[in-house]
């Protein structure tokens, strides 16, 4: 089974410089390959004149990390790839134990190792945590991670389980399977593509798992942070996309609407925090995803599926309501 760890880079020298030692010290097993998406710093220089032996793969425009990493992937012939994020630090034997776990599972399609925050490396980071989770409308939740309660590393999720979905920022994925699905969408751009790349290949009879028994830390908004309200569109517009996408039947246009009267809620929430900025992320989402539609409504004849894709309906009343912070507790 060959392996490629596949790094997408946009002007990011600075994090190169921190993060790319550790990936080659300790991917050995594997080809290490760094995709840049047209870079105008010296990224490209840099890692060319101090690391031989990885591989630079030169995209010709700057596509997000969707197309960033369909263009990268599309001409490597490794059995699985690792997508790892540029502001991520691996530790010894990090790519073993997850790898040992596609060989004993030819079910599996994808996998994730522990995420943890490389700043306060006692704790799980926000994006992947422990392994992904969705609720009926479509909002992502980890264990380790429900909305801003982060947990304690306590060895609590050292087991190997089954997830919906594995973050990007540290995505194990087969050939086959991200090949067999046609890739990441690229009109998401940046940020949940991961969650519908897991569903798609999920409908298809994958298996997603977390392994915890390997671990990463993670910076995390390195490239865009939690106070950019571009975040917030893409956040917001990339789940109202995914369950229209994904969710088979009528069910799907309740869920939709139910959505977007919490995003409303949320949208009033920002304007009382003074965050106004964030609110009219919300609005631009919303009319990008209706300009959208009709394509995602095409979209949806090859991929809804009537696949049970959530384990509680609403992580929103879980959290506010009944005060169920953590994962076991749900």
């Amino acid at each position: 089974m060959t392996t490629a760890v596949i790094i997408l880079n946009w002007n990011g020298k600075a994090l190169l410089e921190q993060f790319l030692p550790s990936v080659v010290q300790f991917s050995q097993e594997a080809t290490v390959y760094v995709a840049d998406n047209a870079s105008t710093d010296d990224s490209v220089v840099y890692v060319s004149a101090n690391f031989p032996t990885v591989q630079v793969i030169r995209n010709t425009e700057n596509g997000g990390y969707a197309k960033g990493y369909n263009d990268a992937l599309a001409n490597l012939s490794e059995d699985i790839f690792v997508l790892l994020n540029s502001d991520v630090e691996v530790t010894k034997n990090w790519l073993q134990p997850v790898l040992s776990a596609f060989k004993s599972d030819d079910r599996l399609v994808a996998a994730q190792p522990k995420i943890l925050d490389f700043k306060d490396k006692s704790k799980f980071e926000y994006a992947g945590a422990a392994g992904g989770f969705i609720d009926k409308l479509g909002y992502p939740y980890c264990r380790g991670r429900i909305f801003s309660t982060i947990e304690k590393d306590t060895n609590q999720y050292n087991d190997i389980t089954e997830i919906f979905w594995a973050t990007g920022a540290c995505l194990f994925v087969t050939n086959h399977a991200f090949k067999q699905v046609g890739g990441f969408d690229e009109d998401f751009f940046a940020h949940q593509e991961e969650i519908d790349l897991c569903w798609r290949m999920r409908s298809l009879g994958g298996v997603i798992k977390y392994v915890g028994s390997a671990s990463v830390y993670h910076v995390g908004g390195a490239t865009l942070g939690a106070a950019n309200p571009q975040k917030t569109f893409y956040n917001f517009r990339n789940t109202l996309l995914a369950l229209v996408k994904n969710v088979k039947g009528s069910k799907v246009w309740w869920c939709i609407f139910k959505r977007m009267l919490w995003d409303g809620i949320a949208g009033f929430q920002f304007i009382i925090q003074g965050k106004f900025s964030h609110f009219f992320a919300i609005l631009r989402a919303h009319f990008s995803f209706y300009g959208l539609l009709p394509k995602f409504l095409q979209k949806r004849k090859k991929w809804a599926s009537n696949l049970r894709y959530y384990q509680v309906s609403s992580i929103v009343w879980q959290y506010f309501f009944l005060s169920k912070k953590k994962y076991p507790n749900l």
